[in-house]
This record gives C-alpha cells, sequence and structure tokens, in this order.
C-alpha cells in the first residue's frame, strides 16, 4: 500500500480510538470521486465543534510532529492541525465546527482501498462543494474530473444548496455561475 493511504489508515484508527467523528477530504477524497492526480497529504475534517479545538489540537499534537514551530497556536488560531506522520507525510486535519462540516461527516461512507479497514471520504457532492470553495486551480481540475467520473450519480440540487451560502459568506460571486455552467454541459465535454 502507498504510504499516503497507509498515513491515512493511521489517522483513521487515532480518530477512532478516540471517537472522533472526521471525513477525509481534499485528495484522498478525490482518488475515490475524481480524476485521481499525485497527492503529496493526507486531508481531513475532525468535528471539534466550537469551544474544545485545544483538546484535539492537543491530543492531534501528542500523537504526531507538528510540521510548524508553533503548530498549537496556529491550530488555535485557523482550526487546521499541521501535522506530520512518522513516515514524513504531511497531515492536515480541519477543526470542524460549522453545520455544513458536520453534514459533511453525517454524509461520508466507507472506501475499500485494501488494508484493513475502509477509509472514511466524504460525499462526491460535499468534494465538489469543499473544492469550488477553495477555489484554486487544482481544486477547479478535480471539480470537472468529478464531475466527469460521477455525471450520472450527482445530486446537483445538494451541491448548489451547500455551496451557495458558503460563497455568499466569503462574498465570492464568480464560484456559482461558473459551477453552474460546468453543471449544465453535456457530459464528456
Amino acid at each position: 500500500m502507498n504510504p499516503i493511504l497507509e498515513t491515512a489508515l493511521e489517522v483513521q484508527r487515532f480518530c477512532q480510538t478516540r471517537g472522533w467523528r472526521f471525513s477525509f477530504i481534499g485528495a484522498i477524497a478525490v482518488q475515490r470521486w475524481g480524476e485521481p492526480r499525485l497527492t503529496q497529504d493526507v486531508d481531513l475534517t475532525v468535528l471539534s465543534g466550537f469551544g474544545p479545538e485545544a483538546e484535539f489540537a492537543d491530543a492531534l499534537l501528542a500523537g504526531y510532529r507538528g510540521r510548524i514551530p508553533d503548530a498549537r497556536p496556529f491550530a488555535l488560531a485557523r482550526r487546521v492541525v499541521l501535522l506530520e506522520s512518522t513516515s514524513g507525510v504531511p497531515i492536515d486535519v480541519s477543526l470542524g465546527g460549522i453545520p455544513f462540516e458536520e453534514r459533511v461527516i453525517e454524509r461520508s461512507s466507507p472506501w475499500e482501498v485494501g488494508g484493513d479497514q475502509p477509509l472514511t471520504t466524504c460525499s462526491a457532492e460535499d468534494l465538489v462543494v469543499l473544492k469550488v470553495f477553495a477555489g484554486r486551480g487544482k481544486d477547479w481540475l478535480d471539480v470537472e474530473g468529478i464531475l466527469v467520473r460521477q455525471v450520472h450519480s450527482l445530486q446537483t440540487p445538494l451541491i448548489l444548496r451547500e455551496v451557495a451560502p458558503l460563497l455568499e459568506l466569503k462574498e465570492d460571486v464568480q464560484s456559482l455561475p461558473r459551477l453552474q455552467a460546468l453543471l449544465e454541459r453535456p457530459p464528456g465535454r
């Protein structure tokens, strides 16, 4: 098994042992739902809620090395714990708390990757929302790949219902029309 998936399984066991609710997002989920691409890290959301973030950050930093000198203050300010596995794989743990993040975790499902257990990844729809919200060039390429591979199974109304308020929060008026144009495009184009 490749080191990225091995690290993901290790992190998943870490979360499960503590009874944490979580979901893999980012490139690992892209491997499942979109056009697979090379990834160098493991991204996941752990549902911490608001208030106990320090407990989650402390537990993660006790189990893994921080990637930056001030990993704890950074995590508490930005809600992202930047870690590194013993094999050197970067791990980004988002501390989730908003209702959308809770729904992402509720809609997550197991993905058989080999090994002793499946990985829990976000849904294809939620991955599209996360990628559109991030909005980088590679994210839009991932969105296109997901739309091509999942064209007959995506729940477009769910995507639009979830992404619109998030884009509104960040005052992004360009991404929703761009997404709608991609969703309306005939498959394979």
